[in-house]
């Protein structure tokens, strides 16, 4: 996914090296040293050429553990103005050169998400960590209490079951006090059949999945039945229960989404001035980086950003990547958009055809700075 690295050759220590170590440009990069007969040394900067000069200075004691003078022949930097598109950059590369390790040199966690677990004919959900499983999810999260709270606050709103033991339903099972509560169809006491407790399952994954909208248009249309039939209180009493919903969804995480794949764009600074860079998510995998100018002419023509917009999007084409890669792509999203160091800005959209141009036309003109 990386783009072409700019490759500097790099002579034998000495007078040579010295000078070539003195023009290197001192802004923000990716980089990578390859070593004679060893592993390469991989790191980010926001100043290259101290960075390196730093790295292969001579006779510097101080920093004798980190002294690579003599020992690389080459040096290939990737510059780069976000924060996001160096953590995409240095993931990629770290996969390549160090695959038994490359998380842990990324610092990369993955996010937490709301799963509902299918292994019972009784399903319950779970906060957890991976993105990929066998029932649907729900995420990411900014962190595992924000997931917990947002699955705590929508169960409310269902009777599906909140314990965590592998049902084996009799009429003689104790049951939970949600069950007394009212709060949950006590399939554990085979009050419910598994088609019936299903039916209110699928409440719960239309909920998430249409963001809401399947319970409240419902409610809704409820509240103005009764009011139009002049039943204020029931009319009142849907009107609680509509701003209940709305709360509920109110603690959803931004990125936070139902939806079987994610796809949206990063516009971000370029390293070339008058142009960004954008960045597109597309089924939950990152496509490499286009460089975006924000002005182009055709036969001497300016042409809009809008239309150069649309040209880019419907030529994408999905990156065949597995499950376990999709997650970690989604894990360096989440980080950056979720951290307090984010910079340029993200447009999600449903498919490829749903993208709010105009949105996208205000957030490049923003990055921008014209």
């Amino acid at each position: 996914m990386a783009a072409e690295p700019i490759a500097v050759p790099l002579p034998a220590p000495g007078p040579d090296l010295d000078a070539l170590l003195a023009t290197l440009p001192d802004i923000p990069a990716v980089f990578l040293l390859t070593a004679t007969g060893g592993q390469p040394y991989l790191s980010k900067t926001a100043l290259l050429g101290r960075r390196v000069r730093r790295l292969l200075k001579a006779d510097d004691k101080r920093r004798a553990a980190l002294n690579l003078r003599g020992l690389v022949e080459r040096l290939d930097y990737w510059p780069s103005a976000s924060r996001l598109e160096s953590a995409l950059v240095f993931y990629e590369l770290a996969r390549q050169y160090f695959p038994d390790n490359y998380l842990k040199l990324c610092n990369l966690r993955m996010p937490s998400y709301m799963r509902l677990l299918t292994r019972n004919e009784f399903p319950r959900t779970q906060v957890t960590t991976r993105a990929s499983g066998r029932g649907p999810g729900f995420g990411p999260f900014r962190s595992r209490a924000s997931a917990e709270e947002f699955e705590k606050a929508a169960l409310d709103l269902f009777q599906v079951r909140r314990c965590q033991e592998d049902l084996d339903p009799s009429p003689e099972h104790p049951g939970c006090i949600y069950g007394e509560m009212g709060q949950c169809l006590r399939p554990c006491q085979a009050a419910v059949t598994p088609d019936e407790y299903a039916s209110e399952v699928d409440r719960l994954v239309t909920f998430l999945a249409t963001e809401g909208r399947s319970l409240t248009e419902t409610v809704e249309r409820m509240r103005d039945r009764f009011s139009a039939d002049m039943e204020f209180e029931e009319a009142a009493r849907q009107h609680r229960r509509l701003e209940k919903i709305q709360s509920v969804w109110r603690l959803r995480d931004e990125l936070a989404t139902g939806a079987a794949t994610m796809n949206g764009v990063a516009v971000l600074k370029s390293p070339q001035p008058a142009e960004v860079t954008l960045l597109f998510l597309l089924d939950g995998a990152w496509l490499s980086p286009i460089a975006f100018p924000l002005q182009e002419a055709a036969d001497g023509k300016p042409i809009s950003l809008d239309r150069r917009l649309r040209e880019i999007v419907h030529a994408l084409q999905p990156r065949p990547i597995g499950q376990s890669e999709r997650a970690e792509h989604l894990a360096l999203l989440a980080r950056w958009f979720y951290s307090s160091w984010r910079d340029g800005e993200w447009l999600s959209f449903p498919t490829p055809q749903e993208v709010s141009y105009r949105k996208l036309v205000n957030m490049v003109h923003r990055v921008s700075g014209v």
